[in-house]
């Protein structure tokens, strides 16, 4: 088990990076350290520590005469798991979910021709197993949202190559959100069927089905995310 203080230090890197990136702590902005240590009631050293971890990340810098202060976003570290686990919670942003759904459509197309081409038995042992844990979820949205993460992460590891495998940690937080958003609304489609088409299609070898199947259930999420907007926003129809 974690030491209190460790656990202590995520929750203010956790606290700290959510607010800036929802825009309570917006770019350009000042942190006060001796303001925030009273508000969140920890020392020094905690908040030192988890002021130096978002630093890493690209989100706030220390300068002499002007302190501690919120870099552009244009200097964040978007692919960091943690800002993208951030821009997943709370209040969901609309551009954050077309980002993440083009680059879906970028890239999962193109790791389930690959996949066709290279899977083994152990790629088609884990494609079977999530796909028959997204069948027994039925309502339940934990184990849906579980099973779908299992799917695409098997499905990314079937195409054997090591760069396009680490793409999982943006394909995850879009899928989170997604599936979050869509499993907890009442009508949503059926899953299973669109990824038993990309698993039938990789298990026989085909890349021009696994790349159509893909599509399809890329085009599947589409809709379902939009189902949940407001027929008159402007941006309907503009999230994967």
């Amino acid at each position: 088990m974690n030491p209190p203080t460790r656990n202590l230090h995520h929750q203010i890197v956790d606290i700290i990076g959510e607010r800036i990136i929802s825009g309570t702590h917006k770019p350009g902005s000042s942190l006060h350290p001796d303001r925030m240590e009273q508000e969140l009631g920890v020392s020094k050293t905690v908040l030192r520590e988890a002021l130096r971890v978002l630093a890493s990340k690209g989100l706030i810098e220390s300068r002499q005469k002007r302190g501690t202060f919120v870099r552009p976003r244009s200097d964040w570290n978007l692919l960091d798991s943690d800002l993208l686990r951030w821009q997943g919670t709370g209040a969901v942003d609309d551009d954050f979910l077309t980002n993440l759904g083009e680059v879906r459509s970028i890239v999962e197309p193109a790791a389930a021709r690959l996949a066709a081409r290279r899977r083994d038995d152990v790629d088609l042992a884990a494609l079977t197993e999530a796909l028959r844990l997204m069948t027994e979820a039925g309502s339940d949205t934990h184990a849906s949202v579980e099973a779908d993460l299992a799917f695409h992460r098997a499905l990314l590891g079937a195409a054997h190559n090591e760069l396009l495998t680490r793409m999982e940690v943006v394909i995850e937080a879009g899928l989170r959100v997604r599936d979050h958003l869509v499993h907890s609304a009442d009508g949503w489609a059926d899953p299973v069927p669109a990824h038993r088409a990309v698993m039938d299609a990789v298990r026989d070898r085909d890349p021009e089905a696994a790349e159509r199947a893909v599509q399809h259930l890329l085009d599947q999420a589409t809709a379902d995310v939009d189902g949940l907007k407001d027929p008159h926003d402007p941006n309907r129809g503009d999230s994967r």
